[in-house]
């Protein structure tokens, strides 16, 4: 009977072989192993690290017998480098309630931040710190309008504190909405699969150009761990955003001059729409006619306007008012319809600046 050798043996001889001939070729590099994909990875990475910093949040508390003041710590997160000048852009729930924000850069070095804006309906945070003998190098801009479904992306951040870690995915959806701090509604976000932890907030979403095109901003997790869902605020909103409050400190929205009803009391009356509680004197609704909560002389209140639509788009509670008016500038003219005493009212109203 002929006898031959292993098919197995054989196969595991030739691996053996193969990888001795090549650990012995001096000619042979690493980089010839890696594919355009991973080259890719490595050359954002490398591009956009030192733009990403640590956001540490500390907050100043007595202590509870000697009445000493001490500070703590409140929580970390992430930022970037939004220019050369030291502006850092973050999340606002990073920077929630800090007395002190500490900003450290790739360098080690650290820097306490001074907040220039912040928009809790967007929940970005503008800072800047002053490094006159530190070059900074902020990250070129892309277009989230032209994102799609599938694309990569690539998120750096600095999950449960263990500094500069890159995660890979792709554009899981787009124009998701989700809420902020301040109960309102972000649209236009981006869901991704990239994973983004406790410790993400406010990092990069890039894109395989290494171009910013969105803040990493939460996740969806019952555990608070990645779980494949997580979303990052577009680009596009922070080009309108940045130099809003760069100038004035906060979101820039022009104002009908109206105080108005909670939405909680507004669902307990079983009202639909927004309820005029009070106008402003001297600006337009007070102008146009429009009237808030009265009372008349036996005690009796009386409801003014509820704000029902605005341009004919239908408005059901504050935030969406809200969102609307956003999408004009001062000095637009907006029809708003709202329902007094039964009837149906509209009134053509020309937007102010907000109050400085």
């Amino acid at each position: 009977m002929k006898w031959s050798w292993p098919t197995s043996f054989i196969a595991g001889a030739i691996t053996v072989i193969l990888f001795a001939s090549i650990t012995q070729d001096k000619a042979v590099a690493v980089t010839d192993f890696l594919t355009s994909d991973e080259q890719n990875n490595i050359a954002v990475f490398q591009a956009a690290s030192p733009s990403v910093v640590f956001v540490t949040n500390t907050q100043l508390r007595r202590q509870r017998f000697s009445l000493n003041v001490m500070e703590i710590p409140r929580g970390s997160g992430t930022g970037f480098i939004w220019d050369q000048t030291g502006l850092i852009v973050t999340n606002f729930h990073v920077v929630y309630g800090a007395n002190k924000i500490t900003i450290t850069l790739q360098s080690g070095k650290s820097h306490e931040a001074k907040v220039i804006g912040l928009s809790a309906e967007k929940d970005i945070a503008l800072l800047k710190i002053e490094v006159p003998d530190e070059a900074l190098q902020g990250l070129p801009l892309g277009d989230s309008n032209a994102l799609a479904v599938g694309r990569k992306v690539m998120a750096i951040g600095n999950p449960f504190a263990l500094d500069t870690s890159l995660t890979v995915g792709v554009v899981s959806a787009l124009n998701r909405e989700i809420k902020s701090l301040s109960n309102r509604t972000i649209k236009n976000v981006i869901q991704t699969d990239a994973a983004i932890n406790p410790g993400n907030s406010g990092g990069p979403l890039l894109n395989s150009k290494g171009e910013l095109i969105g803040v990493n901003t939460s996740i969806v997790s019952p555990s608070g761990a990645s779980a494949g869902i997580g979303f990052a605020i577009p680009v596009s909103t922070l080009k309108e955003l940045i130099p809003q409050l760069l100038k004035y400190g906060r979101l820039y929205r022009a104002v009908l001059g109206i105080e108005t009803m909670s939405d909680s009391w507004s669902r307990r009356l079983n009202i639909k729409g927004v309820v005029v509680f009070s106008v402003k004197q001297g600006y337009p609704a007070e102008q146009a006619g429009m009237v808030g909560v009265r009372e008349d002389r036996r005690g009796k209140i009386h409801l003014g306007d509820v704000i029902i639509a605005i341009d004919g788009e239908p408005v059901t509670n504050e935030d969406g008012m809200l969102s609307l008016l956003e999408q004009h500038q001062p000095g637009d003219k907006v029809k708003i319809t709202s329902l007094r005493d039964e009837a149906i009212l509209n009134y053509d109203i020309v937007l102010a600046q907000p109050e400085t």
